[in-house]
């Protein structure tokens, strides 16, 4: 059997002492609760490590080998522990995460490196995902974590807000309503409307096409030929407007802005976690409510 590490640790500090006393002293113990773990020591290794005197200490042959051998070895159980204590709080291992392209451009880049930065010990990977497609990928396992603009359906899965922003619309910065600080809804209605493809995210479509249910006459609405459309050509030329959320600030390309509609509703950004959690998924929604906190993502 292998001695107690307590014990080994008070031997390395009496083999650099040489005197009982000192090396008391240097641990915080009293010197015969010393002696006796060195006894102890000696006892449980079948040989005699010091020699004794009432003047001094010498190492014996066993006690000098011990005393060369032993540091390294309790380094190495040092970062056993600290590698089991950081996979026992979520700080080590393969963290997947999937998200949508409307995530892509702000908040999923910011929970990565928050993540990347804060547990040096993760290997994090994030791949883009049809909207409608993560929660079921997390349910299974096939991805640690989704990232996701809507309540989107889906069971085995818990949803945890993470970002709620305003609506407004991309236009041309040359458009008239871009010198508006805030559009009415109804004025955006008067423009034709760039909407996402409904297979892309039907729950985030349906509550942008929502907001123009009730104005008449009915709005024109468009649907680029692809779910992310990086001509925008439209959008340019001062011909359409495209309902977003207010992420859209710091991505829309040059030559288009953004303005908030009056009086609408939050856009919703969620984090989607298994229901069966491991410390891994505790870390992720910890580092994850952090950083919505120090960016006033939920405001209230």
């Amino acid at each position: 059997m292998a001695p107690d590490t307590v014990s080994l640790r008070y031997f390395l500090v009496l083999a650099q002492e040489l005197n009982f006393t000192r090396a008391a002293a240097r641990i915080g113990i009293a010197q015969p609760a010393l002696s006796a773990r060195m006894r102890r020591l000696e006892a449980e290794l079948g040989t005699a490590l010091l020699v004794r005197n009432t003047r001094s200490v010498v190492l014996t042959t066993a006690g000098a080998a011990l005393a060369e051998s032993a540091p390294p070895a309790l380094a190495a159980l040092d970062r056993a522990w600290d590698t089991a204590r950081s996979a026992g709080a979520g700080e080590l291992g393969t963290l997947r995460i999937g998200y949508s392209l409307s995530t892509g451009a702000e908040t999923a880049p910011a929970l990565v490196d928050r993540l990347i930065r804060s547990s040096p010990g993760l290997e994090v990977g994030a791949v883009p995902m049809a909207t409608p497609e993560i929660s079921p990928a997390v349910a299974d396992g096939r991805i640690d974590a989704g990232i996701t603009r809507g309540e989107q359906p889906g069971r085995g899965v818990h949803r945890f807000l993470l970002r709620r922003e305003r609506i407004g619309v991309q236009l041309a910065q040359h458009h008239p309503l871009a010198e508006h600080p805030e559009i009415e809804i109804a004025d955006a209605a008067a423009y034709p409307l760039r909407l996402p493809d409904r297979a892309a995210n039907p729950v985030v479509h349906d509550q942008l096409s929502a907001l123009f249910r009730d104005i008449r006459p009915h709005p024109r609405f468009h649907t680029p030929a692809v779910s992310f459309d990086m001509s925008q050509r439209d959008l340019r030329d001062g011909v359409t407007l495209a309902p977003a959320g207010e992420a859209a600030v710091t991505t829309t390309p040059a030559g288009l802005t953004w303005r908030p509609l009056r009086g609408t509703p939050r856009l919703t950004i969620h984090l989607v976690l298994p229901r069966e959690q491991s410390p891994l998924h505790r870390r992720i929604r910890a580092v994850a409510k952090t950083l919505a906190h120090e960016q006033h993502w939920l405001p209230d």
